[in-house]
């Protein structure tokens, strides 16, 4: 049996910022090439540790995809671009040594203390099926060991071979950085840039549906290992599509995540 990597990044030696991707990071499609829910994941590690404020926390974060991000050494640089006293926006570049490949920004908010009086009622409720309900999926891969070997997907309805919308809990198997326990916001963007794969809608085999973006928005901090995404696909004839996911947790609704599609034949 194949010996997987202890996590999908290692920090690399003496150099602050800098992760060895190993081969759990690798997409379904290339063998030198990144699914993009690992680095995706590894930025929002690097923003949480920009300047950290104990009484702040994450609201939004949204990575654009500027191409493949290849199984390579990765750079990431964050900083406070638009500090503030309850609200702060923070940048992060993701390079390989070719230059950038991802960049995102994200809405740091300060913490409500005492927290607000909001009605009960105006709260966001509802559940789904938790992970229990749903076996274990395995991802169609020519790849022997990939993203699809280091997470767990468990589809409550829907399916990889089943057209359209979904409800699928993903779970990390491994860290994202070696040394390290996942942060609620990283299995968030982990698991959210799977939502037009589990709710695709076209043909796998004959069309490419690949998502130059991916916005996390959380209204709160989700709890233990699973996320789940209740997933819709929206393509259209002219080439752009929406994929977009609401998110929860075995608790209840976490927040919304959606990715734009560039949709075409192979």
């Amino acid at each position: 049996m194949t010996d997987l990597p202890e996590a999908f990044y290692l920090p690399a030696p003496d150099q602050p910022g800098r992760y060895l991707s190993t081969e759990l990071t690798r997409g379904p499609w290339s063998p030198d090439a990144q699914h993009a829910g690992p680095p995706s994941a590894l930025i929002g590690h690097a923003l949480e540790r920009c300047e950290p404020r104990a009484d702040f926390r994450i609201g939004r974060v949204a990575v654009e995809i500027l191409g493949p991000v290849p199984l390579a050494p990765l750079t990431v640089e964050t900083r406070v671009a638009r500090p503030g006293r309850s609200v702060e926006l923070l940048e992060a570049t993701l390079s390989s040594d070719r230059g950038p490949v991802m960049k995102a920004n994200a809405w740091r908010f300060r913490r409500a203390d005492p927290e607000l009086d909001v009605p009960e009622e105006f709260r966001p409720t509802g559940s789904r099926p938790g992970p229990e309900d749903a076996p274990w999926t395995p991802f169609p891969s020519a790849q022997t060991i990939g993203f699809h070997t280091g997470i767990e997907y468990r589809f409550v309805r829907g399916g990889f071979d089943e057209p359209g919308p979904a409800i699928c809990w993903i779970r990390l198997r491994h860290p994202i950085v070696a040394g390290t326990t996942p942060s609620p916001l990283e299995r968030t963007l982990a698991a959210a840039d799977s939502g037009n794969g589990v709710s695709a809608v076209l043909d796998w085999a004959k069309y490419l549906f690949i998502n130059t973006d991916l916005t996390v928005t959380l209204h709160r901090q989700p709890a233990g290992e699973w996320i789940c995404l209740d997933a819709v696909t929206h393509p259209q004839p002219g080439g752009i599509g929406l994929a977009e996911s609401a998110l929860f947790d075995e608790r209840g609704p976490l927040g919304r995540s959606t990715q734009t599609l560039f949709l075409g034949p192979r």
